[in-house]
């Protein structure tokens, strides 16, 4: 499926508008987030119902800093609601463009269903209102050794799920790959690391420390997933278990969703993706 060049201009400058988050260009994101809005308006990609209850909770997050401890965890309460909402795409209003249908990256793979999607990605935007601090301007030095020692038990995540069955080694690039990078570096990655590490795991960490807030940030990310099955599940919470210990000893958002990505497009480039074909 081809997107139309109209509809295209509206995930265009959302990636434009992260992308300038990620570079602390904070005038230049209101602009070009002001303008994707405004965009999917009029391209009736977003209900004025969806535009609406969108720009009531980023009013709400912009005011949360500013709040007594009471109120700002009243705040923090509905942000997370709605992030949920928008996560799980149950908030009316946003029509979510289907742009990859049923595809097959390979011979062995099973189909594979890829949504742009207009709603989940506002997690990251709501989150650094509410909550400044998840991308700090001065993070302390990473702990690079922890981060390398990490990424072998992460990535042989993938070759413990062939040898289960749940996947196979499967050499493909399909004709599609692109808008899945683009797609899944710039608002999966993005919205989930920033979720789930960002604010879940730092908030418990916070408040009883690294280990259990590793541990219950990974639990909910793989409940998260819990549409794709017990195995999904299961293999979701060990993913996040190696996503939040690279958040965690890099100390940098960006860190934790180069290497989601990395693990997601490693899986579609040398394994059966989503699946194995049944």
């Amino acid at each position: 499926m081809i997107l139309e060049s109209s509809s295209l201009i509206i995930w265009v400058l959302l990636a434009f508008a992260i992308i300038l988050s990620f570079l602390r260009r904070t005038l230049s994101t209101i602009i070009v987030l002001s303008t994707t809005l405004i965009a999917a308006f009029f391209l009736d990609q977003l209900d004025i119902s969806a535009l609406i209850s969108t720009i009531l909770i980023f009013i709400l997050s912009y005011k949360t800093p500013l709040l007594k401890k009471k109120w700002k965890q009243i705040s923090l309460s509905i942000i997370t609601l709605w992030s949920l909402g928008v996560f799980f795409h149950v908030i009316p209003g946003f029509h979510n463009f289907k742009v990859l249908d049923n595809v097959i990256a390979g011979p062995k793979s099973g189909p594979f269903t890829m949504y742009l999607n207009l709603d989940k990605p506002l997690i990251f935007f709501v989150l650094l209102l509410a909550l400044p601090k998840i991308m700090e301007p001065h993070p302390p030095i990473p702990n690079i050794k922890a981060i390398f020692i990490t990424i072998f038990p992460l990535f042989s995540l993938l070759f413990i799920a062939s040898l289960i069955k749940a996947i196979q080694l499967e050499l493909t690039i399909p004709s599609w790959w692109w808008i899945f990078a683009f797609n899944n570096l710039l608002f999966t990655c993005v919205s989930e690391e920033s979720f789930f590490r960002a604010y879940i795991q730092k908030n418990i960490t916070t408040q009883i420390g690294w280990i259990p807030g590793l541990v219950l940030a990974s639990l909910l990310f793989g409940l998260a997933h819990f549409s794709g099955g017990l195995l999904l599940i299961f293999f979701s919470t060990l993913a996040g278990l190696g996503y939040g210990s690279i958040f965690h000893f890099s100390h940098r958002l960006w860190v934790g969703v180069l290497f989601h990505f990395l693990f997601n497009f490693i899986h579609l480039i040398f394994f059966t993706y989503p699946i194995l074909a049944k």
